[in-house]
């Protein structure tokens, strides 16, 4: 049960952050716009996030998944912006 709360707050926190970001960033306008909207949605989607870890069989196998979902977003996020697709 511990394995599978940890994964909800660490790479879940991040997991969360990229999905929050890529929402932020393909809605139509500047990123800015939706810079307050994304932050009172974060906390939702962690606790979301956070929630769906239970439905692991292990905690190994909840970080697994987790931190490499959170890695995808991120690395998406980042190759985003590195290809100038978001401003």
């Amino acid at each position: 049960m511990w394995g599978r709360a940890s994964a909800g707050i660490v790479p879940g926190f991040f997991l969360s952050a990229a999905l929050v970001g890529l929402a932020s960033w393909l809605l139509p306008g500047p990123w800015q716009s939706t810079l307050v909207a994304g932050a009172l949605a974060f906390f939702p989607v962690w606790v979301g996030v956070f929630c769906l870890g239970f439905l692991f069989r292990s905690g190994a196998r909840a970080w697994i998944a987790y931190g490499a979902f959170a890695a995808a977003g991120l690395l998406l996020l980042w190759a985003l912006r590195q290809w100038q697709w978001v401003q």
